[in-house]
């Protein structure tokens, strides 16, 4: 007779209980630890970064005698070739399923922030382009082929999206955010969410909460966020990829808040997740998140510890390998130190998680034994037009677009390919020398391609090519451990810019960056200023048809471009007193504001329509009309924004309520019309309830969040409101040609 738990037709629920009774503490412990296994020898040390212990990683042998919870990045590890990838994970997993009584799998986990991370896989374009499209739909297909690449080689979980909303740009991971505003996050965020889970792998939302607030900007800094900003910044995008998304997985933030590191906070981890925002998924750890609680934090002064501070707070799966958990655990249970209904309950959602995947399965196979192609034809496409849809041209004196002719193209990332990918592309975070496993073209490349003459000597034209690279803990001037002292372009780079400007030759800058740069005053000076956020392998050949017109950049800043390198502002969401007033000599009014960007021609904004009064629980319709007053077709990013001058606490002056992307023929008009809900004005009040109040709200419909022609208002009547689970999120857009 076979066992409840290994019957695929019975509830995934019922099958876990069965399975769970069978099990020693050993083996339940067991599955809530994974293993970095590196392609050539498990037993090696796992280090890209080590968890500064001081101890060797536990042996394969060791982790999997009681069964194994994770894999962690057989693939993107070092690099191997697709085929080889696959043999070691059959191997591993081989090893994995021999060595439990129950013979169970592991989940194989691998990063998937630009596309799936190893070598030869497309490399797709970062996070604030995806933000800077403002187009969730091209962002849900661009996961859904991320997706379909990691399935077929026997991948279950990728640790994205990052959902930290930008609050200072000096961070080194601003580059993996989405934007600086939580709507904006939220609503690509899912998109990709939505994207991954479609495809089959599960989605892991990052990082789980504060993270990008930290102190001046450094990695890994304490966060002292208030609870309002908590709540209504930096949590919000989180709500809307469970909720929407329905993402199965979250992963911790590794600082801590207000003295708490998140890793060990139940209010956070378990209250709020799992409490109040619904969460059923499992929680993983980043990377030696429960070592620092002991090694770093200062909280815990054993590995055990750790251990069951992380596992009661609610972390269920200890990554990237096991320390704390396993072991320590067990032997804390037995001396009844620790409660084993904990370990029970992380154990649970692991193995329902494992059972919704099929590996408690009888006829479940490591992977696919098929050819496998990361790169395809149709993955490069959609590589580029992400390119191209999230260039942002953020100035234009009439020199672009450029005809073809003769280009000098120089700058520090001109003929570097590597300049175009995040510190999450395999050949930035690997460090991979020489053969990239990719065909990636420089932007020199990419205009000869396209007819134009590239030279060193009497050009018509320079294309000063700037910016950041993309490395790992201090190896580039950008990403994860790369924090930046001051908003000045690295090194010298100001300095050859206006040098380059004082030529008189006509010149255009591109940025290619993982942070917006204060770019003060040679932005005024250049022909054009052209803004793009680690293009991926596409870069170059995007960068290059909008250049030469054959594209149309129609990129919106998801974060504000400052003028001043000091003095930090924060972002464009801030109140009166965080803006520019003559209470302060310091003057934070940025250079291109947030939602900004140019195109080939021009829009304008007319008859604006908004219900005048709407009930505390109602909806008003809020509409436009934007017509293409130029001479060829175009595409604009129309945006509402929604701000309340009299408010129970601070009110930002003005936020992101919605957003559509219109395309229109010279002289065509469309009617843009934006359903706000009442929930989409609530916010965090005085007793840390959510709440919508009665009064004026006032409306603003335009190009960025600087240029807003269009200006109303409504009024909400009845009692204050306090919504519910079932929260309305977000603003659905309607757009219909005007004949």
């Amino acid at each position: 007779m076979t066992e409840p738990w290994r019957d695929p037709l019975l509830p995934a629920s019922t099958r876990v209980a069965d399975l769970l009774k069978r099990m020693t503490v050993e083996e339940k412990a067991g599955q809530l630890t994974g293993f970095w296994a590196l392609p050539t020898d498990p037993g090696a040390p796992v280090a890209p970064m080590e968890d500064d212990s001081g101890e060797s990683a536990p042996g394969f042998d060791d982790i999997v005698a009681h069964g194994l919870g994770q894999l962690t990045r057989v693939y993107g590890t070092a690099p191997i070739t697709v085929e080889a990838g696959m043999e070691r994970l059959a191997s591993l997993q081989r090893q994995v399923t021999a060595s439990g009584r129950f013979g169970i799998p592991a989940v194989a986990h691998e990063e998937c922030l630009t596309g799936f991370m190893t070598l030869g896989a497309t490399v797709f374009p970062g996070p604030l382009a995806w933000g800077a499209s403002f187009d969730p739909g091209l962002v849900r297909r661009m996961a859904a082929a991320i997706g379909a690449g990691m399935r077929r080689v026997g991948v279950h979980q990728g640790l994205a999206p990052v959902l930290d909303v930008v609050r200072d740009y000096r961070w080194g991971r601003t580059e993996e955010c989405i934007a600086e505003d939580p709507y904006l996050v939220g609503a690509i965020g899912t998109a990709y969410v939505q994207g991954l889970e479609g495809a089959g792998i599960v989605a892991t939302l990052k990082h789980f909460a504060g993270y990008s607030a930290s102190r001046g900007g450094r990695n890994m800094a304490p966060v002292s966020s208030g609870p309002r900003e908590f709540a209504d910044v930096l949590v919000e995008p989180f709500v809307r990829a469970l909720r929407e998304g329905g993402a199965r997985s979250v992963m911790n933030s590794y600082t801590d808040v207000d003295g708490v590191p998140v890793a060990a906070d139940e209010r956070l981890l378990t209250d709020l997740l799992r409490g109040e925002l619904g969460f059923g998924g499992v929680v993983v750890a980043d990377y030696y998140a429960v070592s620092f609680l002991e090694t770093r934090h200062g909280v815990a002064g054993s590995r055990g510890a750790a251990g069951a501070l992380a596992l009661t707070a609610g972390i269920d799966v200890e990554l990237p390998t096991a320390r704390c958990y396993g072991e320590p655990l067990t032997e804390l249970v037995r001396s009844e130190a620790l409660a084993e209904e904990l370990v029970d309950r992380a154990a649970e959602r692991v193995l329902l998680q494992k059972a919704e995947l099929g590996l408690l399965d009888p006829d479940w196979e490591p992977v696919t034994p098929e050819p496998v192609h990361l790169d395809p034809p149709e993955n490069r496409a959609l590589a580029r037009l992400l390119a191209e849809r999230s260039t942002v041209l953020l100035a234009n004196d009439g020199t672009l677009p450029l005809r073809p002719c003769r280009v000098a193209v120089g700058g520090p990332y001109a003929d570097d390919p590597q300049s175009f990918l995040g510190c999450y592309s395999f050949p930035n975070h690997v460090a991979l020398p020489g053969d990239l496993g990719l065909e990636i073209p420089t932007l020199g490349e990419a205009l000869t391609a396209a007819g134009f003459t590239v030279t060193a000597d009497d050009p018509d034209v320079n294309v000063l090519v700037l910016g950041d690279r993309a490395g790992m803990f201090g190896r580039g001037t950008s990403g994860e451990g790369c924090d930046a002292e001051t908003l000045d372009l690295p090194g010298d780079q100001a300095a050859l810019a206006a040098a380059v400007l004082d030529s008189g030759v006509p010149t255009v800058l591109v940025l290619v960056s993982g942070r917006p740069y204060a770019l003060g005053t040679l932005a005024e000076r250049a022909s054009a200023v052209v803004q793009t956020f680690f293009p991926g392998e596409e870069g170059g050949t995007a960068l290059a048809r909008i250049i030469s017109g054959a594209a149309e950049p129609s990129g919106r800043l998801p974060v504000s471009v400052p003028r001043h390198t000091g003095g930090q502002p924060g972002t464009y969401l801030h109140p009166t007193l965080g803006g520019h007033t003559d209470w302060s000599s310091v003057d934070p009014t940025p250079l291109f504001p947030f939602g900004h960007g140019l195109s080939w021609t021009s829009f304008g904004y007319e008859e604006l329509s908004v219900d005048p009064v709407a009930a505390t629980d109602g909806t008003v319709t809020v509409s436009a009309t934007v017509r293409n007053v130029g001479e060829v077709a175009g595409t604009e990013v129309v945006q509402l924004y929604l701000s309340d001058p009299v408010a129970s606490v601070v009110r930002p002056q003005r936020w992101l309520a919605g957003f559509g992307r219109v395309e229109l023929e010279p002289g065509a008009a469309a009617r843009i019309t934006f359903s706000v809900h009442a929930d989409r004005t609530s916010f965090t009040g005085i007793d840390l309830r959510r709440r919508v109040e009665p009064g004026e709200i006032r409306v603003a419909v335009g190009r960025s969040s600087g240029d807003l022609p269009l200006q109303g208002s409504f009024t909400l009547h009845g009692p204050v409101r306090h919504p519910g689970t079932d929260r309305v999120l977000s603003v659905p857009v309607a757009i219909v040609p005007v004949p």
